[in-house]
């Protein structure tokens, strides 16, 4: 416990273990600041985001502007009188009028090793890259988009098929315990900033549901990345007979043949080529279908060899 007032500025579950390891740690959150509450899933039913949720579990006081470069937003959180402002996942860029609050200032939590993958989505992207390692920097705010001087790290390897799913949750955890460090170190004003140099980053974009589609002239080793870094969103996609086809679990194989060809279809996968070697598709959903495992599939959908995967309405080959 350092006895800094601090304020809590995330929205996903991924921020939720940096919240709850201030709360047993004993310190002081005055607020949380989320986004609003939004439609989610099929009915389109409104829900509060997952640190909202374990905010008011906890009797922390929850703010939730919808712009929080506002300057009633602003005035808000300054009238909170803040020692430090914890920033995870928010989901908005902080203006400056707001970063100049705290007198220790804002420190980010960002999924990535800086100045690498700076950006919305570093998880996916590194996974979609073949990246073997990654890890959390803690890092100052500015007003650039995680261009902030550098405070600590942590790395952490990438297992060959670890999804974007199972690396979340381990960085989430990760990222709850070097800010809990980092914390420690400013309440003593033991910090050292470390610039960023601008000549090693590399951007990683908000994905988008077409970043999905599996172009399948490429090699395995690259669909199998893309697979892995779009599960479970936005999902790796194909299309069978004009049907959106989703594609979950995949492993490389040295199958040869027309690119989207299928090669074998059986209980233990579905190979199909690619433009280098092949992939055997173990989980896979066809639309209007539940996620299945490839024998469950194929007994409700026959697959012949040489049948083509490809992009809807055209040949592929």
């Amino acid at each position: 416990m350092t006895g800094m007032r601090i304020v809590f500025m995330g929205t996903p579950q991924f921020a939720c273990p940096t919240l709850k390891t201030l709360i047993d740690r004993g310190e002081n959150v005055v607020a949380v600041v989320t986004q609003p509450d939004r439609p989610k899933g099929r009915g389109q039913q409104t829900l509060p985001p997952p640190v909202k949720e374990l905010a008011v579990t906890h009797g922390i006081p929850v703010l939730q502007p919808v712009k929080v470069r506002h300057p009633e937003a602003i005035e808000e959180i300054r009238a909170l009188e803040p020692d430090l402002i914890v920033v995870v996942a928010f989901g908005q860029i902080l203006p400056k009028a707001l970063l100049d609050i705290p007198g220790k200032g804002c420190i980010n939590v960002h999924a990535s090793l800086l100045p690498r993958y700076r950006g919305a989505a570093p998880l996916n992207w590194c996974i979609i890259n073949g990246e073997t390692e990654t890890g959390v920097t803690t890092m100052l705010m500015d007003v650039g988009l995680d261009t902030g001087d550098m405070l600590l790290k942590a790395v952490t390897p990438i297992d060959p098929d670890e999804d974007t799913s199972s690396l979340h949750d381990r960085l989430s955890m990760l990222g709850a315990e070097l800010l809990a460090q980092t914390i420690d170190l400013a309440a003593k004003d033991m910090l050292q900033p470390e610039k960023q140099d601008d000549a090693l980053t590399c951007y990683a974009p908000m994905m988008k549901k077409e970043d999905g589609l599996i172009d399948w002239t490429r090699d395995a080793a690259a669909i199998k990345n893309q697979v892995r870094g779009m599960t479970p969103w936005p999902g790796a996609f194909s299309y069978l007979d004009d049907k959106f086809l989703k594609v979950y679990r995949v492993q490389k194989a040295d199958g040869a043949g027309r690119p989207g060809e299928v090669l074998r279809a059986s209980r233990d996968g579905i190979e199909v080529a690619c433009g280098t070697g092949s992939i055997v598709i173990y989980e896979l959903q066809l639309e209007g279908k539940k996620r299945l495992p490839a024998a469950e599939f194929l007994a409700g959908c026959k697959l012949e060899p040489g049948t083509l995967i490809g992009k809807k309405g055209l040949p592929v080959g």
